[in-house]
């Protein structure tokens, strides 16, 4: 019996040994295949930030230091983020850390549909759904579009379109230079000519207005060079921003209905016989008030009838 006993035991032990690294082995395992889940994730976010990544840079957006072309950079991009609001401070904050700033911005909510369920005698469900998007422009410096770009990258998990133009406007500027050189040089020859040959007075108005008109013409190249230049230093990037459409539900109280304060018909039946009680004592009032035309009448009818037994 000590024997068997002893085996016994023996077994049992050997048994829950098994048992115990089983169980580890299969804790292992699992870590394991956790572990290996979240890398499979991780490599799938960055390789998805990275292609979109690829997808959104463009030779356009790049400046390079050797050239002496001026282009004005331009970017239109329409696409889907996890969440509009959150990526539109991450946007504006990289756009003010390189040195840009917010043109615009327009973030609003969209409501899609809207339903209401009346779940008991005092409260309704108000079911919300709606769309969250906002049409951003930004001003940042041409040489930082580009970096600009790539870190706005970051935010987009599907991208619909994104057009990144350079136009060179390098011509462009030099034609406006050389307008206001020639109108500066003519502006002077009319000013030159009318100081010295400028005697008639109807010589001297058409003079004024020929300079004014050169003057006005010089303003104009000059501004309109400032707006390139302005242009050409700091590229336009729109942004349409939209996420997927989210639900809301909200719980709110009815309200109650006018008939729901009425009182009972004991309390109106009440109130009717004291607004009764009243008016009958607003007459006993107004009656008493023509007591002077009851004296007369009685003091005619009180006469009439000495008369009428005095004929008698």
């Amino acid at each position: 019996m000590k024997k068997i006993s002893r085996t016994g035991l023996s077994l049992l032990l050997v048994a829950t040994i098994v048992f115990s690294c089983k169980e580890k082995s299969a804790e292992i395992d699992e870590a394991a295949d956790a572990v290996m889940t979240e890398a499979v994730d991780t490599a799938a976010t960055d390789s998805e930030a990275a292609s979109v990544d690829k997808i959104i840079s463009s030779s356009a957006a790049k400046e390079d230091p050797n050239s002496k072309r001026k282009f004005i950079r331009t970017a239109d991009i329409k696409c889907k983020v996890r969440d509009v609001a959150k990526s539109t401070y991450v946007i504006e904050d990289v756009t003010s850390n390189f040195g840009g700033f917010v043109a615009s911005t327009d973030l609003k909510s969209n409501i899609i549909e809207e339903d209401k369920t009346k779940v008991s005698q005092d409260s309704t469900l108000i079911t919300t759904k709606y769309a969250v998007t906002n049409d951003i422009t930004i001003r940042v410096p041409n040489k930082q579009l580009d970096t600009v770009l790539k870190s706005i990258a970051k935010q987009i998990s599907f991208l619909d379109y994104r057009v990144i133009k350079a136009d060179d406007v390098s011509l462009k500027l030099l034609a406006n230079e050389m307008s206001q050189k020639r109108g500066q040089n003519s502006a002077n020859r009319i000013e030159r000519a009318i100081d010295s040959k400028g005697k008639k007075l109807d010589n001297v108005i058409d003079a004024e207005e020929s300079l004014a008109t050169k003057r006005e013409s010089q303003d104009n190249s000059k501004i309109e060079n400032l707006s390139l230049k302005d242009q050409v230093n700091f590229s336009t990037v729109t942004l349409a921003l939209y996420q997927n459409d989210s639900v809301k539900q909200e719980l709110v109280a009815n309200e109650k209905p006018i008939n729901a304060y009425r009182p009972n018909i004991g309390l109106q039946i009440w109130d009717s016989l004291k607004t009764g009680w009243f008016i009958l004592e607003s007459v006993i009032a107004f009656v008493v008030q023509l007591w002077g035309i009851g004296l007369l009448l009685f003091l005619a009818w009180f006469g009439y009838k000495k008369l009428k037994t005095k004929s008698s």
